[in-house]
């Protein structure tokens, strides 16, 4: 393996170039006609055009993707997260046409795409999961019905061929379950093409825990402890954290050696990720297998000092795992925060436009993994993600305090973001305190207060606005950013 394509974009394809290039490999990109100019590309060693604008003229074109490997001699392909990640279609593809595909085995990624599959599979595994209805193409409403009450409301029509909140519903009593019932089927056949809905019973305030887990092609298996992503909104992770300030010792090694197990039953290799629920009786649940790397992995690098993308290159590469389970011990504290392009104060409305300032904040355990840089267009052809702000102490508090410091002093400047809602979660009594869980943001309110830009920012912003001036100046005109700007001066 000397090159490997990045089938990806934006922070994620940035995070895989530069472990690629470390380990001395060529990365190379691809890009849209709108991504031409981005960072990923870049940084790259190569990049090729995909043409197009949307994510299915581009990033989700196989055809295009795989004629790219053929014509520039490309052995592997690194699909991140998103797009093809976890398209069982397109691992086989690149199987077929004798390009590594670094990720797991195709048919692993089929049957653990599929929620009910993924759930049998678990249960013959000895895995618990959390009670629920698989119904078949014939169920009727009456059947329908009858097991919503055998369950117990409430409870959640979930997608089975998807994630990410799309095709789920909360239902709270029977009179509502056929509305509920009806919209998430729509919203499923729109998202996946697929409009299956299955019923599981809705945990009142769980814990989001997930194991990363690491197989190679040799038999070995091992984790990587717990994430706690509870900080959700519309089922989205927003802020993340290692370890959980909820597992104790004994439990992360019941979890860890339980995921373990399951990766085993499947025959799991590479990087992946078991995700549970947690209640508040301390008993976890299955949720899902995530076959693939996750978005907030690098809190799990953070606390494990590990590379899980050199990882995952040496595994698909045939090689034995880097690490055994007797090394992988944590130590400190690690948090992920998502920066976002949206609004919060118009329901989170994405947002687009010129990123005339941008400056990730900088110092000790820090680390900005970002797709973007000053000047960056924003669009709205991809998801609005500009890069995830991570922080490491020696405990959660260092952390924490770290992370809002951090917060505080990014200046990013151009169209709205969440950086200002991501300090207020963490400064709310209730996350200092560790009690979190999947409904946080929806039972607290978040006073983000006035919005105060950085006094970084202003001076970047002066510097920005003083480039856009044409170069006339006199010896009697403003050369000055302050005297382009006019009377204000930092306090």
């Amino acid at each position: 393996m000397k090159k490997v394509l990045i089938a990806n974009r934006g922070e994620i394809a940035v995070r895989v170039t530069r472990t690629l290039q470390q380990m001395g490999l060529t990365a190379c990109a691809l890009y849209s006609e709108v991504d031409q100019d981005a960072l990923h590309v870049q940084l790259a060693d190569e990049a090729y055009a995909l043409g197009g604008t949307t994510s299915l003229e581009s990033y989700l074109n196989q055809d295009k993707i795989l004629q790219i490997c053929q014509d520039h001699q490309i052995e592997a392909i690194h699909p991140g997260y998103g797009f093809l990640s976890e398209n069982a279609a397109f691992a086989r593809r690149c199987q077929q046409a004798g390009i590594t595909f670094i990720g797991p085995n195709p048919d692993v990624i089929e049957a653990m795409g599929d929620k009910l599959n993924a759930k049998d599979a678990m249960v013959k595994a000895g895995v618990p999961v959390v009670p629920s209805f698989h119904p078949t193409r014939e169920t009727s409403l009456e059947q329908y019905a009858e097991e919503a009450q055998k369950i117990g409301f409430p409870i959640l029509v979930k997608a089975a061929a998807g994630g990410g909140g799309k095709g789920m519903r909360k239902v709270e009593n029977l009179s509502d379950l056929n509305a509920s019932l009806e919209a998430a089927q729509n919203e499923a056949s729109k998202a996946f093409g697929d409009g299956r809905v299955f019923l599981e019973k809705y945990l009142a305030q769980p814990r989001h825990i997930e194991i990363q887990i690491f197989g190679d092609q040799h038999g070995n298996v091992v984790h990587l402890g717990e994430r706690e992503c509870s900080i959700q909104r519309r089922y989205q992770k927003v802020i993340e954290e290692a370890p959980s300030p909820a597992v104790s010792p004994e439990l992360r090694k019941e979890m860890g050696e339980t995921a373990c197990k399951a990766a085993r039953a499947i025959g799991y290799s590479n990087a992946g990720t078991m995700e549970f629920l947690l209640d508040e009786s301390g008993q976890f649940y299955f949720l899902e297998v995530n076959t693939r790397l996750q978005v907030e992995h690098p809190i799990t690098e953070c606390v494990y000092d590990v590379d899980l993308v050199r990882a995952q290159i040496l595994v698909a590469q045939g090689q034995p795992l880097p690490f055994q389970q007797a090394d992988l011990q944590p130590r400190g504290w690690a948090l992920e925060c998502r920066l976002y392009a949206e609004d919060p104060g118009n329901h989170f409305m994405p947002c687009t436009g010129t990123l005339s300032v941008y400056e990730p904040p900088v110092g000790p355990g820090l680390r900005c993994d970002s797709g973007v840089q000053q000047g960056s267009l924003i669009s709205v052809h991809y998801d609005p993600m500009l890069a995830k702000l991570i922080a490491f102490g020696h405990d959660r508090e260092e952390a924490r305090q770290r992370m809002v410091w951090a917060l505080a002093h990014f200046p990013v400047l151009g169209l709205r973001h969440n950086l200002p809602y991501l300090k207020a979660v963490l400064e709310h009594p209730e996350f200092i305190e560790g009690k979190t869980h999947t409904h946080f943001l929806q039972q607290h309110t978040i006073d983000t207060g006035p919005v105060q830009v950085p006094k970084s920012g202003l001076v970047a912003l002066a510097h920005f606005l003083q480039q856009q001036k044409p170069a006339q100046a006199t010896a009697t005109q403003a050369t000055t950013p302050f005297q382009e700007l006019g009377p204000w001066r930092l306090q």
